[in-house]
């Protein structure tokens, strides 16, 4: 049975599953959907046209599904999904996306997303991602699962974080990050691979031992970006973990790509 405490704010049109628990204080619009054993702890809002998925905790102060933060929005039906078992922590914000940016923004499933975290208008976040406190995306930013966002680290609208790259705290990203890559820096710049996150996700030697050959080399000296592409593609298409570096290098992107500091790719 759905439990609600006496003083939170629930319309009556919102879709609430027999296993919610909304808990004191908390505002909860007509147009939100919140699927089994969500539980609001208290002092959250949720509002617009917003979907929180099964087993997800939102923790107090939250501020889930309000208008973007974006001068062009006019009041456009875009939504919000966040997928199950996600733990939203204290004074989190995430927007819903627009018509420039697709109309939706989500947020996969068995995410953390620690104390004053923000996710902007359109952003697409894979599973399991996790961002530390006050770690900030602007609009239009895509992170691959298992990223790692650290605290205080800011990504420019319409970046590209790969899938298992970490973001150093206090980094600010205004390029793409390349899979299984780790930046750092006032600025980002490209520090190597994630090796701890590789070794914590169970990759196995050989497949990381392959991934610093093909990193040393994509990223040396010698020849324009395009020529080492071609090389590594040539010298290690037949393993599919450093093909997907290469096929993120080599999709759209209106953004540049984040590379290591002269002599730093090693």
């Amino acid at each position: 049975m759905t439990e609600i405490h006496p003083s939170a704010v629930v319309d009556p049109a919102a879709q609430i599953a027999d296993t919610v628990r909304i808990g004191p204080f908390c505002v909860v619009g007509p147009d939100v959907v919140l699927d089994d054993e969500v539980e609001l702890l208290s002092h959250v809002v949720v509002a617009g046209r917003t979907r929180i998925g099964a087993r997800s905790r939102v923790f107090p102060f939250a501020s889930i599904g309000h208008r973007p933060q974006d001068l062009k929005y006019k009041g456009e039906p875009s939504t919000l999904e966040i997928g199950t078992d996600a733990q939203i922590r204290e004074h989190v914000t995430i927007n819903p996306g627009t018509e420039g940016g697709g109309m939706i923004t989500r947020v996969g499933n068995h995410c953390l997303l620690m104390a004053s975290a923000h996710v902007a208008h359109d952003c697409q976040v894979g599973d399991h991602v996790i961002m530390a406190n006050n770690a900030t995306l602007a609009g239009h930013v895509t992170v691959g699962e298992y990223a790692f966002l650290g605290g205080l680290s800011a990504v420019h609208q319409f970046v590209r974080i790969g899938k298992h790259a970490m973001i150093g705290g206090m980094t600010g990203v205004e390029a793409d990050v390349i899979p299984f890559g780790m930046v750092i820096g006032n600025r980002a710049y490209l520090n190597g691979l994630n090796i701890v996150g590789l070794k914590r996700r169970g990759f196995s030697r050989d497949d990381i031992h392959t991934l610093r050959n093909a990193y040393r080399l994509l990223f040396a000296p010698e020849g324009t970006l395009q020529e080492r592409l071609s090389d590594v593609e040539e010298q290690f298409h037949a393993n599919p973990v450093v093909m997907e570096i290469i096929a993120f290098i080599r999709s759209d992107t209106s953004r540049s790509l984040s590379t290591p500091r002269f002599g730093d790719a090693s």
